[in-house]
């Protein structure tokens, strides 16, 4: 990781000068990337502290040490400048960033991938969404932060598996049931469609039900939520696969709240009764409680109620055992912001059950609202059938526009999805803006594909030549993949990867109108294609693991 490396070795000099001068304490010492208007690699502040405790004056130590730096690593720092009050800015090598183009040249698609796997094994949980019905614009958001930090996670060697974990029991299922049962008699016998107010009102529930009349010739042969579950199921499952987003377990809350062992107990059931053993659960006016305000969450819940029939926590709590037993040391769990109060109550599940609860890393998303000229859409509720299902939203945009912009923003702030925006084909439209750059840049390549005398083997490139401040920005930004990529993976937020390719296009068009890469220098020319055949590399690279698509013509 190259922006890594030279952090360390700018870390080894400068300590060097706290030492020397008596100064340990490292908590005040800055080496950092200075402001944009800033002319400078790295700034530090180390002349100011050493300064300081000899009462001496900024400038002069930073002078000082600016030329001490420079004279001791000639190979490594090209100039040091001292800028007022004593900040000390670097100037890294260009030949170390040139050799960087030269890996990403030679590695292509490898460029960045870690093939050193890590030793914990990772499950991957998102999406979730209740089979209720098809999924929402916000569940798709989950689906694809959730798919590109998989597949970042993957690319930098971790094990990862995705699943999905799917609320198949319970009230709201025997509801959906109920609502296609009603909804098939009234088709029947040609009813006027009436739902009560617990039914789950959609259109979708009709689709159902027409189809159950063409499949079955008696309702008495209809398992209502059987039948419920699997046609929702598939419209999930349609939906995913639009979205390019799958999933290497589908996980069934049946198989831990209905499926029984030789004794007749469910893993809810024995479960409920290891908590009471380790007095973590009690019984009050008829239910069990789980003593969770004994474990940092703000009061305690109910597992089971009073009429014997648990709660979805208490399933909960089953399929995290679930996924100790199976052997995954670390979890990630990405949801909806209206779980946020969910997070205590479960790490405290985790704790009490025998685990670690920081092998439990939970990331919250927050909601979408849709946009579509200039009024926001409706809230969404699934049973009244008032939201905007992803499907609509990915047959109008398109799957590449729709994830781009899901990615756009972190995970916990609100997303407002500017539909009119999202079918624009213009730079306004920022993954549109990208496979411009990339189209236009194989367009480049391919003119110069059969030209003599231009050199194609990278040993003989003199990069030298790209000594412009456009080309050495655009440069550097071409360094920083692996960087973003190490910052995606350590914050859990894909959104720096689509960013970066956002300010990596606006770099290549500032080089492309100041740069021409065409002309009658034929070394620079054949430097200047090998800069544009590396920005090809790095968005091809970076819209794949954003599950993006990188045509070469547009």
């Amino acid at each position: 990781m190259m922006k890594q490396n030279i952090v360390n070795k700018l870390n080894k000099i400068i300590k060097k000068y706290l030492e020397s001068y008596g100064l340990v304490d490292e908590s005040k010492l800055s080496i950092k990337i200075p402001p944009k208007n800033i002319d400078a690699d790295f700034a530090t502040n180390i002349a100011m502290l050493i300064a300081k405790k000899n009462g001496e004056d900024y400038i002069i130590v930073a002078k000082k040490i600016s030329n001490d730096i420079i004279k001791k690593n000639p190979n490594f720092i090209e100039k040091a400048e001292v800028l007022p009050p004593g900040f000390i800015n670097l100037h890294i090598k260009k030949e170390i960033f040139y050799k960087e183009i030269f890996k990403i040249l030679k590695e292509k698609n490898k460029y960045g991938k870690l093939y050193k796997k890590h030793n914990e094994k990772i499950i991957f949980e998102f999406v979730s969404a209740n089979p209720t019905g098809p999924l929402h614009i916000g569940h798709g958001r989950g689906a694809v932060i959730g798919d590109s930090l998989s597949r970042i996670l993957s690319y930098l060697g971790h094990n990862v598996t995705k699943e999905y974990y799917l609320n198949n029991v319970g009230n709201q299922i025997l509801n959906l049931a109920e609502s296609t049962k009603n909804c098939y008699k009234q088709l029947v016998i040609n009813d006027k469609l009436n739902f009560s107010k617990n039914e789950y009102k959609g259109n979708y529930i009709v689709d159902i039900a027409k189809r159950l009349i063409e499949k079955y010739k008696n309702i008495t042969e209809i398992d209502f939520q059987k039948e419920t579950v699997k046609e929702i199921l598939k419209m999930i499952k349609n939906d995913l696969k639009s979205l390019d987003v799958k999933f290497d377990n589908w996980f069934f809350e049946t198989k831990l709240a209905i499926n029984k062992d030789i004794n007749g107990k469910t893993e809810v059931d024995k479960i409920c009764e290891y908590l009471i053993s380790k007095n973590y659960a009690y019984i009050k006016n008829g239910a069990l409680w789980l003593a969770s305000s004994k474990f940092g969450d703000d009061k305690d819940r109910v597992i089971r109620r009073s009429n014997g029939r648990y709660t979805y926590f208490a399933s909960d709590i089953a399929y995290h055992k679930n996924k100790f037993e199976r052997k995954f040391t670390k979890l990630i769990n990405l949801w909806g912001a209206d779980h946020h109060g969910y997070i205590k109550r479960i790490k405290a599940c985790i704790q009490m059950l025998g685990f670690n609860q920081e092998a439990l890393k939970i990331i919250i998303y927050q909601f979408v609202s849709v946009v579509r000229d200039g009024g926001v859409s409706v809230a969404m509720s699934t049973r009244t059938g008032e939201f905007i299902t992803l499907k609509s939203i990915l047959d109008e945009v398109g799957k590449d526009t729709c994830r781009f912009l899901f990615l756009l923003n972190t995970a916990n702030s609100q997303l407002e999805f500017n539909v009119d925006l999202a079918k624009k084909q213009s730079i306004k439209n920022p993954v549109f803006y990208i496979q411009y750059v990339n189209a236009r840049c194989n367009s480049i390549i391919k003119k110069c594909k059969n030209k003599k005398n231009i050199t194609t083997n990278i040993k003989n490139i003199n990069f030298n030549l790209l000594n412009t401040n456009e080309e050495k920005k655009l440069i550097k930004h071409l360094t920083e993949f692996c960087n973003i990529l190490s910052l995606s993976e350590k914050t859990m937020s894909p959104h720096y990867l689509a960013t970066y390719l956002v300010e990596l296009a606006d770099k290549y068009h500032t080089f492309y109108e100041k740069c021409q890469v065409l002309s009658d220098n034929l070394d620079l020319t054949s430097a200047r294609l090998k800069l544009v055949e590396s920005v090809i590399i790095i968005i091809q690279n970076g819209l794949k693991l954003l599950g993006i698509s990188c045509p070469n013509k547009m």
